[in-house]
């Protein structure tokens, strides 16, 4: 059994990368790339988005999401909350008085809404929880696979009106996140031993290639002056608003696990894979789904968001470990 300070590790692998995350959008403040620069980053984070899908298909297990599908009542909750309430919450968020949400920040925090889950901070806190392992696994691999293709419908629908996400964008969502993340699933019987043998090697590679997505991105969202338009007051009411947020979804998932009269074991997966929103699939989708001007830009709650969650579902997991051991089902 994982304990509260073997959780406590893993939770500051997250955190430390977010730090490089912060310092590309530090880098591209200071440095953004211009002319034939930005054209040649704009290509190798084209690559990038693809690099990433495809390892995601590799590395998703089809049986994990199998082995979960007969718990189906929990599965429909998480995607509820992760593709219907919180949509609904973040799209309600963004149609607040300017004084209380940025215009600005209106598009990032419907897409921070849109986004699917989180895959491994999902389940490790789950573990970490004494809560059902084999559900978080399903539910959050469905999240990811099902969000390739909801989350740019779901963006596009809300924020059609203010014309931030454009036709054009769908030809670069299939070719960036559908069909490598398809390649992948195909070619995983003959590349998921490789993949999983040099799972350290890759990881670095995944994670690099967000890195690059992120600097891109704010790159564009700085050349078109994104931080002339907003300022620390700006921040610190997305700050507020991301709070609540959270706050929200941890209660209502919680609530509806005990009202639909789920065990812990399968309120704890419901809890975590329900409130989470994926940094590592946010980021190239938000470079494939908007216009250069507007992806960093709509990187920005998500930043705060995804550091925020982490830092809330540490000390929530820890909290559920010290349940007494009747309690725990095991998953």
């Amino acid at each position: 059994m994982t304990t509260p300070r073997q959780g406590f590790r893993l939770n500051l692998k997250p955190d430390g990368y977010l730090i490089l995350i912060l310092l590309m959008a530090v880098a591209a403040t200071v440095a953004p790339a211009r002319g034939d620069w930005a054209t040649g980053f704009g290509w190798a984070t084209k690559i990038a988005i693809a690099l990433v899908f495809f390892l995601h298909g590799a590395r998703l297990s089809r049986e994990a999401v199998v082995r979960g599908l007969t718990h189906w009542r929990l599965h429909l909750l998480v995607l509820a909350c992760t593709f219907a309430l919180f949509p609904a919450l973040t799209w309600g968020l963004s149609r607040l008085p300017a004084w209380i949400a940025p215009p600005e920040l209106a598009a990032g925090i419907v897409f921070l809404g849109c986004l699917p889950s989180t895959i491994q901070s999902s389940i490790g806190f789950t573990a970490i929880a004494r809560g059902n392992v084999a559900a978080a696994i399903a539910a959050a691999s469905a999240s990811n696979l099902l969000g390739v293709a909801l989350t740019p419908l779901l963006v596009g629908l809300l924020l059609h009106a203010e014309g931030a996400v454009s036709a054009a964008s769908v030809q670069s969502i299939v070719l960036q996140l559908l069909v490598p993340l398809v390649a992948g699933q195909v070619l995983r019987p003959w590349i998921g031993d490789w993949v999983a043998a040099h799972a350290k090697v890759l990881s670095r590679l995944d994670r690099g290639s967000i890195l690059l997505v992120v600097y891109t991105a704010f790159s564009g969202a700085v050349v078109e002056g994104v931080w002339n338009r907003l300022g620390a007051l700006d921040l610190l009411r997305l700050l507020i608003l991301c709070a609540v947020l959270l706050a929200v979804v941890l209660a209502a998932t919680a609530f509806a696990a005990r009202a639909l009269g789920f065990d812990k074991a399968d309120e704890i997966a419901i809890v975590f894979c329900g409130s989470k929103k994926s940094l590592a699939s946010g980021a190239p989708m938000a470079a494939a789904i908007f216009p250069a001007a507007v992806a960093g830009i709509a990187m920005i709650p998500l930043l705060l968001f995804h550091q925020m969650q982490l830092m809330a579902c540490a000390a929530i997991a820890q909290r559920y470990a010290r349940r007494p051991d009747t309690e725990a089902v095991s998953g």
